[in-house]
């Protein structure tokens, strides 16, 4: 009996002695892990209970010259709810009240509230969905309803903050204007001036600290641990909506018409260089058109006839021919080699003066005056033309600009008709605005100055940089032969036997070339086989304000193709409206003088912004931008209608604004 209880003692013992040992090897490493790797494991826990989310910024604006809105970012709002933050008390209290004022809101029934806050309630929901996509008039709303109004932690509100891109304007211009995107890497994509301008449209990212709850969801923490982000700077484009808007109704309608498969236009300040207006129209295949690619800037084509002008001026700078020299244009018909260069006039024009080759648009004088020119030495061409720029990029920030094709002899592709077929368009390649630039530079009297998209970056009414005019060649040839040129251009609309005459109007004056190059004509009974229209040039013709370029691609051939019947008209059209609506005047500068009319818009702005109302208040008379600011700050949805200022609202003045939820405001 002493044996086993002997026995049994020494087996307790020994469990002991091993508990007692376990117990050191937990303490041990317990005492290791809170000294040791403490850190390390808190942190690990640390992130998987809560972590820092960013808060994207308001991306800035893109302003027109006139102060309308092309891009701007809309703040949206998501409205969740915490059911176990709040207290039963305050729960029933208050639920209610709060779901009439959400059915009020969002137009849902009260009923259906009321069971969205129970049901998060029973089920202990730290993260139920209320609403998507508020604006910001309505998120301030919602903070102020019984229960939310106590703010995270009693009230159980939850805001979730998201920003998204809008045009106001839809879709002119939304190719130029573009957009941007981010990857989850940092990386930006995307086209337009979105794009290129995106260092300081994006602005600074903000921090939120979250914290995860159940369902992998996170919900924020408070309101003190934000960090705002920085908003991003306001472009000032150059863009004229008013020309914007002629020149894409134009384009349209030429499109329209001839069953065309895209086109472009661009309207360019002449002496700044500032582009007015850039649409961009390609065909869908249910045949309505949209700004599909940026053909002005993107797309390098054969230029066909308008590059005569180029020919024209290095011919008369390197003195190879005056206005005045004849040549013989053979019935329309000139061999050379084992290929005959082909004028549109059967029977050609005959005999006739470098001038009137010009204005009457001929391919065999043109190709006999270069080729005879400069058939031995035909680098001297080649090295006129790169004088003039004509081989370069114009290095524009927007991404995607097509690449100019200027041959050298020895180059692939060179021959010994290069010269003739060069000399009227052809092996050679130029994009819509890089022949406008040279065109512009012609009517500004030789001076070639860089296309401009982008005036200025603010940040609020403080000026960050500014664009200036840079000039890319200070005299692409002599003044002598720009005045030359220039005559022949507006021969060519006003004189009867011009490509252009049709488009004379003696109310306002136009200069420029007509061009139809064919397009896939290697293989001429392909269906593929097509025409390139193109009216290039500026107006007035005597003092040039804009220049001009309307290129339509592919056309219905049984319609026409002709550059002076497809694109002529829309170059004509906007002409005539921008002279309509815009009249050119000398501008005279005022003594610095405060404009009286700004400083009492300015006025009258402040003073409503610092009311307190609970009615509808007068914005007619007032600019569109401050009229929308006061609305939509009292809480009311707007929606305009055109542009200036405001001519009319559709809800009246003195209306109660419980009663008012959304109003039309028609701006002129």
């Amino acid at each position: 009996m002493a044996t086993n209880d002997k026995n049994i003692l020494t087996r307790l013992y020994v469990v002991a002695g091993c508990l007692f040992v376990f117990a050191c090897a937990v303490l041990f490493k317990l005492v290791s892990i809170q000294m040791v790797h403490g850190n390390k494991y808190r942190h690990l826990a640390e992130q998987r209970t809560s972590k820092m989310f960013t808060i994207a910024p308001n991306r800035g604006n893109l302003i027109s010259d006139d102060g309308s809105l092309l891009a701007t970012s809309v703040s949206r709002y998501t409205i969740r709810f915490d059911a176990v933050t709040v207290k039963e008390a305050d729960f029933n209290a208050n639920i209610t009240p709060l779901s009439e004022a959400l059915a009020k809101l969002l137009g849902n029934t009260a009923a259906h509230y009321r069971q969205v806050l129970r049901k998060a309630k029973e089920h202990k929901n730290r993260y139920a969905l209320i609403a998507r996509n508020l604006d910001y008039s309505d998120y301030i709303e919602v903070k102020n309803f019984p229960l939310f109004n106590k703010g995270p932690y009693k009230g159980g509100l939850i805001i979730e903050q998201k920003t998204v891109r809008e045009h106001p304007l839809g879709k002119i211009a939304e190719r130029s204007v573009g957009y941007e995107n981010v990857d989850e890497n940092g990386h930006y994509s995307g086209v337009g001036l979105e794009r290129a301008y995106g260092e300081f449209l994006r602005g600074v990212e903000g921090k939120r600290l979250k914290q995860k709850i159940a369902k992998g969801q996170w919900k924020p923490i408070g309101w003190e641990n934000i960090v705002e982000p920085k908003d991003g700077y306001d472009l000032i484009s150059t863009i004229d909506i008013n020309i914007q808007d002629i020149a894409h109704h134009a384009l349209l309608g030429q499109l329209e018409k001839y069953k065309a498969d895209h086109g472009c236009v661009i309207v360019m300040e002449t002496e700044t260089g500032e582009v007015k207006a850039i649409s961009n129209l390609g065909i869908t295949k249910g045949g309505k058109y949209y700004e599909r690619l940026n053909y002005a800037i993107g797309e390098s084509h054969e230029p066909g006839s308008t590059f005569k002008l180029m020919s024209m001026v290095a011919a008369l700078e390197d003195k190879v021919i005056d206005t005045s020299t004849v040549i013989d244009t053979e019935k329309g018909r000139w061999k050379i080699y084992d290929r005959t260069v082909r004028d549109s006039k059967y029977g050609g024009y005959g005999k006739i003066s470098a001038a009137k080759a010009f204005e009457v648009s001929s391919n065999t004088a043109f190709a006999k005056i270069i080729h005879n020119g400069y058939k031995d030495k035909p680098v001297r061409f080649v090295n006129r033309l790169v004088s003039m720029n004509l081989n370069e990029k114009l290095g524009l920030p927007i991404k995607g600009e097509g690449e100019p094709v200027i041959r050298f002899p020895g180059d692939k592709g060179w021959s010994g008709i290069s010269l003739a077929w060069m000399s009227h368009g052809y092996e050679v390649s130029m994009t819509p605005l890089q022949t406008l630039t040279f065109y512009n530079a012609i009517a500004n009297d030789g001076v070639m100055v860089k296309p401009r998209l982008i005036k200025e970056v603010k940040e609020w009414n403080k000026t960050i940089q500014k664009f200036e005019k840079e000039i890319i060649n200070p005299a692409v040839c002599s003044k002598e032969t720009a005045y030359k040129v220039q005559q022949l251009l507006k021969n060519v609309v006003e004189k009867k036997h011009g490509t252009g005459h049709r488009m004379y109007s003696p109310s306002f004056s136009m200069a420029g070339k007509t061009g139809t190059a064919q397009k896939n004509y290697q293989d001429k009974t392909s269906d593929k086989f097509g025409y390139i229209s193109t009216f290039s040039g500026y107006f007035p013709a005597d003092n040039p304000k804009y220049s001009c370029i309307v290129v339509i691609h592919e056309p219905d051939k049984s319609v026409g193709y002709y550059g002076a019947d497809v694109s002529g008209p829309v170059f004509k059209s906007i002409a005539q409206k921008v002279y309509a609506t815009s009249p050119l005047i000398d501008e005279i500068e005022i003594p610095q003088k405060a404009d009286a009319s700004l400083e009492e818009s300015y006025q009258r702005y402040y003073v409503e912004v610092d009311k307190k109302r609970n009615k509808v208040p007068n914005v007619k008379g007032m600019s569109g931008m401050d009229a929308v600011s006061i609305l939509e700050n009292l809480g009311l949805k707007v929606e305009l209608s055109g542009n200036g200022k405001v001519k009319s609202q559709s809800v009246p003045q003195g209306t109660d604004l419980k009663k008012a939820k959304k109003i039309i405001l028609e701006l002129s």
